[in-house]
């Protein structure tokens, strides 16, 4: 059975654990695309043993959508109206 293709927007944040170091705290709130988050246990941490942090996954890096179309919103259609002119008739000028 073929999966389907990964989105090349997936993405991660780090979730501190419940002795998480300053370094993992900064993190929080921030997406990361999956090739680019930084590995745990976190360099700078100083409890690298006992290190609790891990991964949320996310499909997309944004986290709130930015765009009108990302809210499922439509755009505004105009009603057509039947044309009052006969034919061979022109606009008027103003």
């Amino acid at each position: 059975m073929a999966t389907a293709p990964k989105s090349p927007w997936r993405a991660v944040g780090v979730v501190p654990g419940p002795t998480a170091c300053e370094a993992a705290q900064r993190l929080r709130g921030q997406r990361f695309l999956t090739g680019k988050a930084p590995r745990l246990p976190l360099a700078e941490c100083n409890n690298q043993g006992q290190c609790g942090c891990k991964y949320q996954h996310y499909a997309d890096r944004r986290g709130d959508a930015r765009r009108v179309d990302d809210e499922g919103a439509t755009t505004v259609v105009k009603p057509r109206v039947s044309e009052r002119r006969r034919p061979g008739e022109r606009r008027e000028r103003r």
